[in-house]
């Protein structure tokens, strides 16, 4: 079975499916930061060290399902349909999907009920940081009420210790929040232990926020089935 193909002219490796036999990633970076990037959205970024300064968190445990990255979740508001623009973690039906593994960044446009969604990632060359540009179109006839919502998980700092000690880190957490809620800041021992913290920010206002999990998600559901996506807003946890 063929599950993609190279585009010579754009140079390109070219996914025709998020459903590949395991997760076909992209390495994205400059000198300081790096991400790694899958087909569908998934994967982590780290600062300097993938094992002492990771950023977010990845479940490894979880091979082959690809469990976390960085995801952007849609809901109609019409029929209260939810869907992902990489396809996981909610793995919604979608009625088109390509996923462009380019020199230095990664494209993956989806479509569903006549929305065109685009999510595009990559990191600056001079910048320690990770963009995520996100494009959505109504192809459809009809006027459509949308809410875009995004979702990322830290990571402790040492990813090791972060997947074994659970005593401590489910202790330590730190946020801040900035800009309204625009700016979510992991602060975890920073100043402690720690002179670095790390942020994740939208480039526009925002109209909630959760920094809890299982405020997101709820109780005994995951990131695939949030109840906060669910019920259409956050409810301004702090973590």
């Amino acid at each position: 079975m063929q599950f993609g193909y190279f585009d010579d002219t754009s140079k390109e490796y070219v996914i025709t499916t998020p459903e590949t036999p395991l997760p076909w990633i992209n390495y994205l970076g400059n000198s300081d930061f790096f991400s790694l990037i899958s087909n569908t959205a998934g994967g982590y970024s780290f600062y300097r060290d993938a094992k002492l300064r990771r950023i977010t968190r990845y479940r490894y445990n979880n091979v082959p399902t690809d469990i976390n990255g960085r995801y952007f979740y849609l809901k109609d508001e019409a029929d209260d349909e939810i869907w992902n623009i990489g396809w996981q973690p909610v793995r919604a039906k979608l009625d088109s999907y390509v996923c462009r593994h380019g020199l230095g960044y990664t494209t993956i446009q989806s479509e569903k009920n006549g929305i065109f969604a685009s999510q595009q990632t990559f990191v600056p060359l001079n910048d320690p940081c990770e963009i995520n540009r996100i494009t959505v179109f109504n192809r459809s006839s009809e006027a459509r009420t949308l809410k875009l919502f995004s979702a990322v998980e830290f990571c402790l700092w040492n990813a090791v210790d972060d997947s074994s000690n659970f005593q401590r880190n489910f202790n330590i957490g730190e946020v801040e929040i900035g800009g309204n809620g625009s700016v979510i800041y992991h602060k975890t021992e920073y100043r402690e232990r720690r002179d670095h913290f790390a942020f994740w920010s939208a480039g526009c206002t925002v109209n909630g926020f959760d920094t809890s999990r299982d405020a997101f998600c709820g109780l005994y559901r995951g990131f695939d089935k949030p109840i906060a996506i669910e019920h259409g807003s956050c409810s301004g946890s702090v973590a």
